[in-house]
């Protein structure tokens, strides 16, 4: 089969309302919706809106396509979602949470907005979840591509310096979507990228995932205080309920108490990846769904993993299918360094100085078995 890229533009009823400035009327021509089709039955949509993956479609062990990813239908819901539930973007100029919304570089302070409680999230109140990329499709032989590109102009959201990053989503005939992330910055700046696609291998809008059976190649972690801070400790997960080292369905333990439990209505916390090499992908993650036999494995060159499991949805949200996304609906596995980072001297820096490259990948692989 001869690999193909469909434009699409995507669905507007007007223009959407909104409270800030993130999108203009001008902007609106220039939102399309791609598709990315390989030869194993897989399909993956991305909107250059947030970088979004809007559609992730993949064959069950009978062979039958479904759709795992939550999301949308028009490009208004992603704008106007309540509580921004961040479904499927890329999200930074640093994903995760920052204390307080501040962090020191060379003696300077920088203040960033402050969007989750006292702490900052997601790059803050326009991140890059809310802008326009621009887009442009390649293809090999053997698979397509998407290459998103944005200029994060110096002291946007608070951070300094001139930030050009570049997002590539590369989908081949392994049913295997890597997503390669590069940065360059005129001025030292922090940056943590992730993808914050939410799964359900049943298929979006299919009940819960606490019956999906979840490895986490992790053997410690990073607890929090009560506002998803860490505290700067890498605790063991053995003999706890974060231990995912071997398999076990993420609705085991989720509710014992425990206090890491507790402050995060569950489980929304970063796993320290077990690795042998510091530089090269090394497994991270392996999600298998028993009704469907779907298999997502994971891959990375980042350090840490956090795992959340939509413990804020609450069946407001309706999705593609029409059908609510109810409480742990979904879960997001997000490649990233640790949260906090700019304030954790003992975590891995995250750091971007000029003349620097920012260069990571992750690899998300599915399959299925009986």
């Amino acid at each position: 089969m001869k690999l193909q890229i469909l434009f699409l533009m995507m669905i507007f009823l007007g223009v959407p309302q909104m409270s800030s400035a993130a999108i203009k009327t001008e902007d609106f021509d220039s939102i399309k919706l791609y598709t990315l089709k390989n030869n194993s039955g897989m399909t993956v949509k991305i909107t250059n809106y947030g970088a979004i993956i809007t559609s992730i479609i993949v064959p069950d062990k009978n062979g039958k396509a479904g759709d795992i990813a939550l999301g949308y239908n028009r490009v208004e819901d992603y704008i106007n979602a309540v509580d921004k539930p961040y479904f499927g973007a890329i999200v930074g100029r640093y994903g995760n949470r920052i204390a307080k919304g501040q962090f020191e570089i060379d003696g300077e302070t920088y203040s960033l907005a402050v969007n989750n409680g006292e702490n900052h999230l997601h790059g803050g109140t326009i991140g890059f979840d809310k802008v326009v990329w621009n887009a442009e499709p390649m293809e090999g032989n053997g698979w397509q591509a998407l290459k998103l590109t944005y200029l994060a102009k110096d002291m946007e959201e608070g951070y300094p310096g001139n930030l050009e990053v570049s997002v590539t989503y590369t989908l081949n005939n392994k049913n295997e979507l890597k997503v390669d992330y590069l940065a360059t910055t005129d001025k030292a700046t922090h940056i943590n990228l992730t993808q914050h696609t939410y799964f359900n291998l049943k298929g979006e809008g299919e009940g819960t995932i606490l019956d999906h059976e979840l490895m986490l190649n992790a053997s410690k972690y990073t607890p929090t205080d009560s506002g998803a801070i860490p505290t700067g400790e890498l605790a063991e997960v053995k003999e706890t309920p974060f231990d995912f080292t071997k398999a076990k369905t993420i609705g085991k333990e989720i509710d014992e108490d425990h206090q890491q439990l507790i402050y995060g209505l569950g489980y929304d916390h970063n796993w320290v990846i077990d690795r042998e090499d510091e530089e090269g992908l090394t497994l991270a993650a392996r999600v298998h769904e028993p009704t469907t036999g779907r298999v997502m494995e994971i891959e990375t060159t980042e350090p840490g993993i956090q795992f959340y499991c939509g413990n804020f949805l609450d069946g407001r949200l309706k999705g593609k299918s029409g059908k609510p996304y109810v409480k742990r609906g979904g879960f997001c596995l997000e490649t990233q360094h640790y949260p906090d980072s700019p304030n954790q001297p003992n975590f891995p820096s995250t750091l971007l100085k000029p003349g620097e490259e920012y260069e990571t990948t992750t690899v998300f692989r599915f399959s299925t078995k009986k």
